[in-house]
């Protein structure tokens, strides 16, 4: 049976997202000394067989960061940085004028993997925060070789996936430069499900809602 949440709950989960960027925001503008911008995110529900072209599709052209989320939930995080996105990144935080090729050093690895642990780790915290749940994210990592094949155990060996994506647009400004980041976050269907039931069964307002 396929899973729907209606405008109200997704209003909600892009709630408890924008709380989660907002704190994310005011973490990395220590790291970037600089004014830190995001974004409203969207929130698209998309079937197993699709996701794994999405990620296809960045693959080439992206530096991809994983983390993946453990506990009450089961899920991944991905943070894609582009050419583009890594230069400016390096400048921004670095002091570093570089190409924008996605070939990157030891240090901009060890950045990249920094601001995938402060957003992703915000989101993770705030969802466990307001779902009551307990959920932790993994330490990430800059997955070598095809990054969908190690989606596999979420994606295709559970028949019963319908992953949650968040898209997240995510923008760092200072004063010169800007830097959008997409970021992917899913969910399998057990999860989904599980998060839609602790929504339609909570009061936001004022506790548990009646039964």
């Amino acid at each position: 049976m396929d899973l729907h949440m209606t405008e109200l709950e997704r209003d909600i989960i892009r709630e408890i997202l924008n709380i989660g960027l907002a704190r994310a925001a005011d973490s990395f503008a220590v790291i970037a000394q600089e004014r830190v911008l995001l974004e409203v995110p969207n929130l698209d529900l998309v079937p197993g067989s699709n996701i794994l072209g999405r990620v296809h599709e960045y693959e080439g052209t992206h530096v991809i960061i994983q983390s993946d989320i453990k506990g009450d939930f089961n899920g991944t995080t991905l943070m894609f940085f582009s050419g583009q996105h890594v230069q400016r990144l390096s400048k921004v935080c670095l002091r570093m004028n570089v190409s924008d090729s996605i070939k990157i050093d030891a240090m901009q690895e060890s950045l990249l993997l920094e601001i995938s642990n402060i957003i992703t780790g915000a989101l993770v915290t705030q969802l466990a925060n307001i779902l009551k749940s307990n959920i932790y994210g993994a330490p990430p990592v800059a997955p070598r070789g095809n990054i969908a094949d190690s989606l596999n155990n979420l994606m295709t060996n559970r028949p019963m996936v319908q992953p949650l994506i968040f898209s997240v647009i995510t923008q760092f400004s200072d004063k010169d430069n800007s830097v959008e980041l997409p970021l992917m976050i899913f969910f399998d269907r057990a999860t989904f499900a599980k998060m839609l039931e602790i929504i339609r069964t909570y009061n936001f307002m004022g506790g548990q809602a009646p039964a």
